[in-house]
């Protein structure tokens, strides 16, 4: 990557506050992934950010790039909630799941069900007082669904914030277009970052925790089992049982 890229810093406001982006800022700090972004996808966020007015060090937006797929320029859904409230059409809206139940289709406001419903999909209506109809998305949990810890984990959740953020990019074409979610991309589950300090710090513990744990190794391998303890042990787990 060339130097100016990554030591030049663009700058600019988001709710008033300053932002100041690098490449080597977005490359050591926003940044998921087990493969190096390249130049142009470390522009296109900049612009991105820039031009959205988004501020990654607050989580609203990050980059994720796995093996040699494309990287992935994720948006946080409180981002598109910001968006929607600044505008001066946005009139609320309204969401929840779609269940089986019985042999018919409900739609059931939230994320809650009942024990013997099954899940299907997920609705938003988003409102704008320039309109005379709610934008209305319907959305399917298999087409969505990731298959990930979060996706198996809150499932219900998961297909109401998708519906959700669908419906205010239909609603809000011309301030939410081209931007994408978490919950809509296959990201891996924990590859969200957190602000610069946390980053660093995260690192910093990492290390330590690796040192503690090498000298716990050590300490432990010289040290000798005594025979008690060993006669103990073996006896509990005679107790046991090849529970296997």
């Amino acid at each position: 990557m060339s130097n100016d890229l990554m030591t030049k810093s663009v700058e600019f406001e988001v709710n008033g506050e300053p932002v100041k982006l690098s490449g080597s800022t977005v490359k050591n700090y926003l940044v998921r992934g087990n493969a190096e972004v390249t130049e142009q996808e470390i522009v296109m966020f900049i612009n991105l950010c820039k031009y959205q007015k988004l501020n990654p060090f607050l989580n609203e937006a990050y980059l994720v790039k796995f093996g040699s797929n494309p990287a992935q320029i994720i948006v946080g859904k409180e981002a598109f909630m910001k968006r929607a409230e600044t505008n001066d059409n946005f009139d609320g809206l309204e969401a929840g799941i779609i269940v089986e139940r019985d042999g018919n289709m409900v739609d059931v406001e939230g994320a809650i069900k009942l024990k013997n419903d099954l899940l299907i999909g997920g609705w938003a209506k988003v409102y704008r007082s320039d309109r005379k109809s709610p934008i209305t998305v319907r959305i399917s949990y298999e087409e969505f669904n990731k298959s990930q810890a979060t996706w198996k984990q809150m499932p219900l959740n998961m297909i109401r914030k998708t519906a959700i953020v669908n419906a205010m990019r239909e609603a809000f074409p011309g301030s939410l277009g081209n931007m994408y979610t978490e919950e809509e991309q296959a990201v891996p589950t924990g590859s969200r970052p957190s602000s610069e300090e946390a980053v660093k710090r995260e690192v910093k513990e990492k290390a330590n925790t690796e040192v503690i744990d090498m000298e716990y190794q050590e300490v432990n391998e010289s040290k000798p089992v005594e025979p008690q303890k060993e006669q103990e042990k073996k006896s509990a787990f005679d107790d046991e049982g090849p529970g296997f």
